[in-house]
């Protein structure tokens, strides 16, 4: 364990930890240090790579609050936070670059997930040149917001189908780790954000939401006015009027490493399920009072959703479950709808907008085009949304702003992450395998929950981390299967 783990966490921290202060020193330096960090990763250590990912999604922003008195202006601090896409979309395109020059071989199926994978990929582009004739900053943000979990997948399904990866013992050091800034930042609260340097990133993270209007929306909407820091933490629970009665109107959330709840929420999901499948079922449960904590709707459903199909599986057969399990996610997506609409719901009402778009233009406006990054977003009557059940655009639900932007093309990439889910069940219906398990249904209800969170989609430690399992699984399946074959040829 030690022979693995010990060189992915140090290639990891080394590839991120110092960015903020190169940033401060040099934009142009940081920005040709990372890409070649990323071409060293990948030309000299690529089984590692996927871990590298994985390390960066959770941790980058830890070290950017630690070092953030380094950086000047929060323009510079997002900047900054940018780097872990940049990393990562270097070794995918250098991978990807290795595998078309045919410098690695694979099997037809790879080659026929990976020309899928291609076609949804050029779809998303085609929409993002459409976007940016009319806003060229949020059409690039959306493409990377979508282009981020495929690029994900294919770094792992390659270097997984090429390499023999241990990355159990990485995924179990990082879920510990998870865990232990979680407990660290719910009972030492000050600590933590004074050994983080906490004050400083969330003053520029102030900043930003001041200055770009978001403050002025959430106060509008909410009515709630944050005096200090601690203010900023409270939060209704699960983020819903309808646990007001038992009391739980207000909670602290916790932000994790990630410095953000929704990212650690989801992080923390995945670290339940992966633990518990992999046998460290104790250290499963004690982070479920952290999943409580995050108040994250979709990370709570994730967790129960895939808990009962592993169990149903063993009850009822794979089949079955599949089919139960849909059945279930449908008529969950529809309840939540109609309570949603019940309570003036900004995702379903956000939801309801970018249905009532797409019925108006099925092709699509084009990548940025609506969306919480538009222009509008901070002069949104949410009152009168309510009112309506719908308003003009698409918020909150990231298949809402997909169907909005993209139309009837929004089935592509939606439709190759079920494609995936799918492959992935396929071996866990023959194996029984956990693992394999939460990367299919795991995929499974995260897309389901893209309907009514745009981060459900849109943000790494969700889809992403759930396709990049998917990606590990299916490539280790196809490696094994073609040595098995390769041997019994040679025998």
């Amino acid at each position: 364990m030690a022979n693995d783990l010990i060189p992915a966490l140090g290639i990891a921290v080394a590839s991120i930890a110092f960015v903020p202060i190169l940033q401060a020193a040099n934009a142009g330096l940081a920005i040709v240090v990372e890409v070649l960090v990323g071409c060293a990763i990948v030309l000299a250590a690529p089984a590692y790579a996927p871990s590298v990912a994985i390390f960066i999604i959770f941790f980058q922003n830890l070290f950017v609050s630690i070092l953030s008195s380094y950086l000047s202006t929060e323009q510079e601090m997002e900047f900054v936070k940018g780097y872990n896409f940049l990393l990562c979309a270097v070794m995918w395109l250098l991978t990807v670059g290795l595998y078309l020059l045919r410098e690695r071989r694979h099997s037809p199926d790879i080659d026929r997930i990976m020309k899928w994978g291609m076609i949804t990929l050029a779809t998303v582009l085609l929409y993002c040149a459409l976007g940016a004739t009319q806003d060229p900053r949020a059409a690039i943000v959306y493409l990377r917001n979508i282009a981020f979990p495929l690029f994900l997948f294919q770094l792992a399904l390659l270097t997984a189908a090429t390499f023999e990866i241990r990355i159990t013992p990485f995924l179990v050091a990082v879920a510990m780790l998870l865990i232990a800034c979680g407990y660290t930042e719910l009972l030492f609260r000050d600590f933590w954000l004074q050994i983080t340097d906490g004050y400083t990133f969330w003053h520029f993270d102030e900043l930003k939401a001041t200055r770009s209007g978001t403050w002025e929306a959430e106060m509008r909407a909410t009515g709630f006015v944050p005096v200090d820091l601690i203010d900023r933490f409270r939060f209704s629970f699960l983020n819903s009027p309808l646990f007001e009665d038992l009391g739980l109107s207000s909670i602290l959330r916790i932000h994790g490493p990630n410095m953000s709840a929704i990212s650690f929420g989801y992080g923390v999901a995945f670290s339940i399920l992966f633990l518990f499948s992999v046998g460290h079922r104790w250290l499963a449960l004690a982070a479920i009072p952290l999943l409580v904590l995050c108040s994250v709707k979709g990370a709570l459903v994730t967790v129960i959703f895939v808990a009962l199909a592993w169990s149903a599986t063993w009850l009822l057969g794979p089949v079955i479950t599949l089919v139960v399990g849909c059945v279930g996610l449908a008529l969950y997506a529809i309840a939540a709808i109609y309570i949603g609409l019940q309570i003036g719901d900004f995702h379903v009402i956000g939801l309801m907008g970018g249905w009532d778009g797409f019925l108006q233009n099925p092709i699509g406006r084009g990548l940025g085009v609506g969306g919480n990054l538009s222009e509008g977003y901070f002069s949104i009557d949410w009152s009168a949304a309510q009112n309506a059940g719908t308003m003009d655009g698409a918020v909150e639900s990231a298949v809402g702003v997909l169907l909005y932007q993209m139309g009837i093309a929004a089935v592509v990439p939606l439709g190759f992450f079920l494609a995936m889910a799918l492959r992935a069940w396929r071996l866990y219906a023959s194996t029984g395998i956990l693992t394999q398990g939460l990367a299919a249904f795991g995929t499974l209800v995260v897309v389901v929950n893209g309907i009514f969170q745009e981060e459900a989609l849109f943000a790494p430690p969700a889809l992403g981390l759930m396709l990049c399992l998917t990606g590990l699984v299916i490539g280790h399946h196809m490696r094994t299967q073609s040595d098995g074959d390769a041997a019994d040829a040679r025998s």
